[in-house]
């Protein structure tokens, strides 16, 4: 879509609000966090929304309030009127409540904000220079059973808020044909591996992950008492000849693939395709950078391939789904399902040549 000409001072205006946006950022953190926000909202009807009857409030100095609220005012998350009481604008209301922003917004504070310092080095050394911030890993799949709570707290529940949406619709693809034994790759907490095992009481689970993934995921289906119906494999992608057992009826990769490289992701696939018999099913969820309908979807998507270059691994991105169709088509599988998944998400469906 061609974008409207700016003028230079518009140009000026924008590269200016680039060059502060850490600024925005940490103060709209700051004003969320100290229950500035939620104040002024609740309080919208009163009309006593003054930075002294904030200050009063919540035992904040005017000055402290004042710093935050001027920088608001002029990002247009709030506004103030002629009797100086302030109101959220539209965008200070999704800032603070708004699910899927207070999801990204967590995830940028907690998991990426320090890392991402680190970015020119990791552009240079394809290596996720920012992860040691956190902790000596060579990627943060490994260290992610080991990171703080807050951080790991808002790492899952990123991830878990741009996955389990399409489950429920997913799963009755899943068992279409009704198979008895899927290999559940990436399983994390093992909630997709738990609600196949509650939607078919006769499937048999095997989660394949890293070891402190894999052990957070059959403990919490033990935990749920399904544990007599799943299993574990552990696994590390990025080790030479790693491979899975034969037996599968569906491979599952939800959000998983994305993670690696195209030459990673590469073998990955042919490994899969080694154990996989002629009636095995490859499931693949990604959210796909073409295939957004908002443009603020795609830029999420763009801006997330930055944690991925700083912090996760250093050398994977959200991909574009030609990227993957050429992948699958080079590894051996054969796709025959190209489907949407709510509003950002894309099913294929592989089997093999």
């Amino acid at each position: 879509m061609q974008k409207k000409e700016m003028r230079a001072v518009e140009a000026l205006e924008e590269a200016q609000k680039i060059a502060f946006a850490p600024f925005v950022f940490q103060a709209t953190v700051a004003l969320k966090k100290l229950g500035v926000l939620d104040f002024i909202f609740e309080n919208r009807s009163q009309h006593t929304v003054t930075i002294s009857d904030i200050s009063s409030a919540l035992s904040i100095s005017s000055y402290g309030i004042s710093v935050l609220l001027e920088i608001a005012e002029s990002s247009n998350i709030v506004t103030k009127n002629s009797a100086n009481n302030y109101e959220l604008t539209k965008t200070g209301y999704f800032l603070n409540y708004n699910k899927t922003v207070n999801v990204n917004l967590n995830f940028t504070n907690d998991v990426c904000y320090e890392g991402l310092f680190h970015l020119n080095s990791a552009i240079k050394t394809q290596k996720p220079e920012g992860l040691k911030v956190f902790g000596q890993w060579e990627t943060i799949y490994e260290g992610l059973s080991q990171l703080p709570p807050r951080v790991q707290q808002s790492w899952f529940e990123f991830d878990h808020h741009y996955s389990d949406e399409i489950f429920e619709e997913a799963i009755k693809r899943v068992f279409k044909n009704k198979p008895k034994a899927i290999f559940d790759i990436g399983g994390n907490t093992g909630k997709f591996a738990l609600q196949c095992l509650r939607y078919n009481e006769n499937v048999y689970i095997k989660i394949i992950d890293l070891p402190g993934q894999l052990k957070k995921g059959l403990k919490n289906i033990e935990n749920n008492g399904l544990g007599d119906r799943v299993s574990g494999q552990e696994i590390n992608w990025l080790k030479p000849h790693s491979k899975i057992p034969e037996g599968a009826d569906v491979i599952w990769m939800s959000q998983f693939l994305d993670c690696f490289s195209e030459d990673e992701i590469l073998t990955i696939l042919k490994t899969c395709v080694l154990s996989m018999k002629e009636s095995t099913e490859l499931i693949i969820i990604e959210t796909f950078t073409d295939r957004q309908q908002f443009d603020n979807a795609r830029f999420s998507l763009e801006a997330t391939s930055l944690y991925f270059t700083a912090l996760a691994n250093g050398n994977s991105k959200m991909y574009t789904s030609s990227v993957f169709k050429k992948l699958i088509e080079t590894s051996g599988l054969h796709l025959s399902e190209d489907v949407m998944l709510g509003d950002y998400h894309t099913m294929m469906v592989c089997t093999k040549k």
